[in-house]
């Protein structure tokens, strides 16, 4: 469905903004061998994946197609650029250097992350299989080809949007007052904040 596309390339977004915000770590050790020499202890074997349905899987592949969730993952992908910008602008220090090295990597990060949509139309496959049965996805390709089915498609990622902006609205707004609040309860706190404002200015 589209709104999984949405929600999948958000999640890659976040993911992203997430690595550029924290400080590099060294890699972390491997972890110690599962058997030792003498225990008779034996490495735990991972289950393997349950398989899916050839009959379900091609069904839950039709909704994804009906949905149009791959045209929406491109179309999403097409607006990453004005998200991603600032937020490399805002992580990378001052200089020259900044604007040409944030071009030429959204270049090759989009030309990356286009590319790999497939990859995210195969992992939505066993999602779908866990949640949904095959009636489910059945009753869903037929829900999203009727006139309602169709406009919800089209409405829904609209609809995500606005209340993610009025959520934010409303987020800054509690956090605001919030902050007032703490800050007038607490005045040495207060002084103790604008001191350390002052000292960061000069």
């Amino acid at each position: 469905m589209r709104i999984l596309a949405a929600v999948a390339i958000s999640f890659l977004v976040a993911s992203f903004t997430s690595a550029q915000t924290k400080s590099p770590q060294a890699p972390a050790a491997p972890p110690p061998a599962q058997a030792q020499a003498g225990t008779g202890s034996e490495p735990s074997t991972a289950a393997p994946a349950p398989k899916i349905d050839p009959g379900k899987e091609a069904d839950i592949r039709q909704l994804l197609d009906v949905a149009g969730t791959k045209a929406l993952m491109s179309e999403v992908m097409g607006n990453m650029d004005k998200n991603l910008r600032p937020v490399l602008t805002n992580s990378l220090p001052p200089g020259d250097y900044r604007g040409k090295l944030i071009d030429l990597f959204l270049d090759k990060f989009m030309a990356r992350a286009n590319a790999e949509i497939p990859k995210l139309l195969d992992a939505a496959v066993p999602i779908y299989d866990k949640y949904l049965s095959d009636e489910d996805i059945k009753g869903l390709i037929q829900y999203y080809q009727t006139p309602l089915g169709k406009k919800a498609l089209s409405v829904l990622p609209h609809i995500a949007i606005d209340m993610q902006n009025e959520g934010q609205k409303l987020g800054q707004q509690i956090g605001q007052e919030t902050m007032l609040q703490v800050l007038s309860e607490y005045p040495e706190l207060a002084k103790a904040m604008e001191d350390a404002r002052t000292g960061a200015e000069h």
